[in-house]
């Protein structure tokens, strides 16, 4: 499949030249508070909870130090709240940067937030949620590689993230068969991992509830579904594309499209900036 540019993408889908121009506001704020290095966990420590499905980031032996990250999304929040955003944003950021000065350890209540903690009800969680991950997948990058060079995917297989435990956004097809492989991705962190080619990675439901939607013109995406118990899963068909198509933000259209038809999305959106529940494994 032809490589095709971020230009070119939404040249075609001009419905998405705002999230696209938020999203280029947000990383360029983000590059601009640095970044620590967390120190990379040591992987016998974390062997056991591995082979028993903890993810890395909830795992008590192992997970790498959040709270840095934490404090820098409050940077962030801080910043954007101090810049004229378009429509609603600017007033949630104003309300999410005085919600988080009146937290005493605001880093540490985000990172804990961002993992499932019920307990801190911010006043903006879908941008809260798209502000978090976007600079823990910056802030963990590092570790991220590092993890990827020592995991074994094939002990892995399960329908949650090995890194932070969210259900899966999107899924990829790669290879060819009979060798055929399918990955699925995290929508929070970003990381890639292996799952069994057929089944529901949501109900775990058998190949036979399974089915298809393809969309014409949408550079091998298609919306796989569920029979059993509704979900769906935005799935690339293909390789060499994966930085722009695997973005989840690049094909929200296809969210739509889902959504009329009655399925449900399973994984959190970091699009979604008005209330939605918090990802759990």
């Amino acid at each position: 499949m032809s490589l095709l540019t971020r230009d070119r993408w939404l040249e075609v889908h001009s419905y998405l030249q705002g999230v696209a121009s938020f999203c280029d506001q947000v990383e360029a704020a983000a590059a601009g508070l640095g970044s620590p290095s967390p120190a990379i966990p040591v992987w016998d420590d974390y062997s056991a909870d591995f082979r028993e499905g903890v993810p890395l980031l909830r795992s008590a032996n192992a997970a790498p130090e959040l709270e840095p990250a934490g404090e820098m999304v409050a940077s962030l929040v801080a910043t954007l709240a101090s810049r004229h955003l378009e429509g609603p944003l600017e007033v949630d950021a104003a309300a999410l940067d005085a919600d988080l000065r009146r937290e005493g350890h605001a880093g540490r209540r985000i990172v804990d937030w961002l993992l499932g903690d019920e307990s801190y009800a911010p006043s903006s969680p879908g941008l809260l949620r798209y502000l978090g991950w976007t600079v823990v997948r910056r802030y963990l990058s590092p570790v991220a590689e590092a993890f990827d060079r020592w995991r074994d995917d094939e002990r892995w297989l399960r329908r949650y993230c090995p890194m932070c435990g969210s259900p899966p956004a999107m899924a990829q097809l790669v290879g060819a068969d009979p060798g055929r492989r399918r990955l699925l991705s995290c929508g929070c962190c970003g990381t890639r991992w292996q799952y069994k080619r057929t089944g529901c990675p949501f109900c775990e439901e058998d190949s036979q509830k399974l089915a298809a939607l393809t969309v014409e013109g949408e550079g091998g995406l298609r919306i796989d579904h569920c029979e059993s118990c509704g979900g769906y899963l935005k799935t690339y068909d293909g390789q060499g594309n994966e930085t722009l198509l695997l973005s989840d933000w690049t094909s929200l259209h296809l969210d739509l499209i889902a959504r009329d038809r009655g399925l449900k999305r399973m994984a959190a959106s970091l699009y979604e900036l008005e209330p939605a529940p918090v990802p759990s494994s």
